[in-house]
């Protein structure tokens, strides 16, 4: 299983201008390939990452003789990532092709190999830089695989992937537990608590929208536009660490303590489409809830369920199974005809996620067979960096 360790690094002054060099020399190189792939694909050429890489290559340190002081790894990785990108179009995953990085509005980041570098302590050791020192020690020990070095505005982080050696993990003793998500109420749960968000976007949004017109206003290519662009970029960075840290906290509590979890598998992707609801579907985190408890699971012994998305667990009462036919999302209570039970909508339909017996069946990340595990070995097996808490 690999498992990713997001790290802050505490670099000087040297080592930040480094960075931004080696963050834009991937940029570039992605935007170099991108443009002679299209070139290609639009005359009909079959083409891939590898064969743009070699064309590359024969050529790079005559053409841009400033790619000699960054490393390869910056402007090699760029090629792989984009093939990853047109394989993703061609299968159907996204919708349009990949697009240009623009400075100031991508991800800056660049990849360096297993190895490049090494940790020790509070430093790791990159290439060209040296010793860069950390703000923590690496958590995870195994075969280190990768590092991704990345900047969130003003600064530095270093994800380091690692893989795990198996592990023998025994389940909580926590009875088992259903978990049914809204935008109202975050979570309901099968034993009646309800968790409450704290939706850091819904809360921050007047400031947000405050600091983006100060930004607009300011003169481009300006000092002024620089500072208020580090401003707003620190807004987002407070909002994402606040969801974040919510998700890391909850979720580590579920997997720790209970030794089933069962959740409903929601279209996501679907459902943003939806322009009212799509601010607050994002604020809450759906998809990275999903994402948190499926590698945790695995951590900690239990076992994570996801449901069939179209049973219906409002409607159905937990008591005796009676369905009613229609329900609309006003009603936050009602009474089975049958057994006069009252019941609140979303406790219901959490007692019914964890009752009701239709799931999806998966391998988990050691290799074993479970039957309520959501996902397959290379859906669950691979942990994005940051991930945990």
């Amino acid at each position: 299983m690999i498992l990713a360790h997001r790290i802050e690094l505490d670099p000087t002054e040297k080592q930040k201008e480094y960075f931004r060099q080696a963050c834009g020399t991937a940029r570039f190189v992605w935007n170099w390939a991108l443009e002679e792939w299209n070139y290609r694909y639009d005359l009909g050429a079959n083409t891939d990452a590898c064969e743009i890489k070699r064309y590359f290559n024969s050529f790079k340190y005559e053409a841009f003789p400033w790619l000699k002081n960054i490393h390869r790894d910056a402007h090699a990785q760029p090629f792989a990532a984009l093939g990853k990108a047109w394989k993703a179009y061609f299968n159907g995953q996204v919708e349009g092709r990949p697009q240009f990085k623009k400075k100031g509005k991508c991800r800056d980041c660049f990849y360096v190999a297993c190895d490049k570098f090494s940790s020790s302590g509070k430093t790791v050791r990159l290439p060209v830089l040296g010793q860069v020192k950390l703000r923590e020690p690496l958590r995870f020990t195994g075969k280190i695989q990768s590092a991704t070095v990345s900047r969130e505005a003003d600064r530095w982080f270093i994800a380091m992937a690692v893989e795990i050696p198996q592990r023998e993990v025994h389940p909580p003793s926590g009875e088992a537990l259903g978990i049914d998500l809204g935008l109202t109420t975050f979570a309901v749960l099968s034993n009646g608590r309800k968790v409450e968000a704290p939706k850091p976007l819904g809360r921050g949004l007047e400031r947000l929208r405050r600091l983006s017109r100060a930004h607009s206003r300011k003169r481009r290519g300006s000092h002024n536009r620089q500072k208020a662009a580090l401003r707003l970029a620190r807004c987002h960075r407070r909002i994402a660490n606040m969801r974040r840290d919510f998700l890391h906290k909850f979720t580590t509590k579920i997997s720790k303590n209970h030794a089933e979890i069962f959740v409903e598998n929601l279209n996501v992707k679907g459902m943003v489409q939806n322009r009212h609801l799509s601010r607050a579907i994002h604020d809450v985190g759906w998809s990275e809830l999903r994402r948190q408890l499926e590698y945790k699971s695995l951590l900690n012994g239990s076992v994570l369920t996801v449901r069939d998305p179209f049973y219906a667990s409002s409607k159905t009462c937990s008591e005796c199974g009676y369905v009613m036919e229609v329900l609309p999302l006003s009603v936050r209570e009602w009474t089975c005809p049958a057994c006069q039970t009252t019941h609140d909508r979303d406790v219901n339909a959490a007692i019914n996620l964890k009752q009701n017996t239709v799931g999806y069946t998966g391998i988990n990340a050691w290799g074993q067979e479970g039957s309520g595990l959501a996902g397959t070995a290379s859906e669950t097996g691979l942990v994005e960096p940051g991930t945990l808490p």
